[in-house]
């Protein structure tokens, strides 16, 4: 889910997703850690600091907001939320609270994978699933094209601003993200090919327990690298140093995107 630096030139083939060798929407760049806004004095970052956590937790509720309206869609979800909703399915449990077990499940993977966390890493775990769960007690169902339709598109608009929002904030990447990249520098395989495989894995293993794939799935899967894309631009940071902005640490048209 949230996911999830911004360093990246190749064009995933289901999402328009990007990389540049192993660095990917982690909010970080080499050189720095999770939490310092990259390209930023000390003094900067410190003052960017309430405007960072803002669109942190903006961005990660409004991540669980956008899968809640795809979730009542009933028009397919993004792929880490099929096997959410397919394990939701098997357990009984929230498809929020699945999301949180499972973000903790990954988080775990990368202590072998040698992966540092961030703020922004461990709060996706908890705050996406919690703003999901919140938004499905209060939406109601959808009955109709002409209501599931909208919903969807409105879903996948909403996580494309989302995803902007929170990755520009520079706090870490999300969990499965780091799977995807520790995966990437431990064997030496594209992150191309890790993202390919892990989310193919996750997408088949949901359909199989009942999560729900359909147009919505592979609108979401081409639409969000260039809607996360346009809104990583309007969310970047400011830097002190060159008047300009930046987000997570690489030009805006470099990026790999995934809660």
């Amino acid at each position: 889910m949230v996911g999830c630096s911004v360093q990246a030139t190749e064009c995933h083939a289901s999402g328009h997703y990007h990389h540049q060798r192993g660095h990917l929407l982690s909010g970080t760049t080499p050189g720095t850690t999770p939490g310092e806004a990259p390209g930023a004095t000390p003094g900067t970052t410190r003052r960017q600091l309430p405007r960072r956590l803002t669109q942190l937790y903006a961005g990660l509720t409004l991540y669980g907001v956008s899968s809640a309206l795809l979730v009542v869609s009933g028009l397919g979800l993004e792929p880490w939320n099929v096997l959410h909703q397919g394990l939701a399915e098997l357990t009984g449990l929230s498809i929020g609270a699945v999301s949180i077990v499972v973000g903790a499940a990954v988080l775990l993977l990368w202590i072998p994978l040698r992966q540092r966390p961030g703020l922004g890493t461990v709060s996706n775990v908890f705050v996406v699933g919690l703003a999901m769960d919140a938004a499905l007690a209060l939406l109601p169902d959808a009955q109709g094209w002409a209501v599931r339709v909208p919903l969807m598109v409105a879903g996948i608009v909403l996580n494309g601003a989302a995803t902007g929002l929170y990755i520009a904030a520079a706090f870490g990447p999300g969990p499965r993200d780091g799977l995807m990249t520790g995966l990437h520098q431990r064997t030496g395989r594209s992150i191309r090919l890790m993202r390919t495989l892990i989310e193919v894995a996750v997408v088949v293993t949901g359909f199989a327990l009942g999560g729900t794939v359909g147009v919505g799935t592979v609108l979401y899967a081409l639409a969000i690298g260039p809607l996360a894309q346009f809104f990583l631009r309007r969310f970047a940071l400011p830097t002190a140093a060159t008047g300009g902005v930046v987000a997570s640490g690489g030009p805006p048209e470099q990026a790999i995107l995934q809660p």
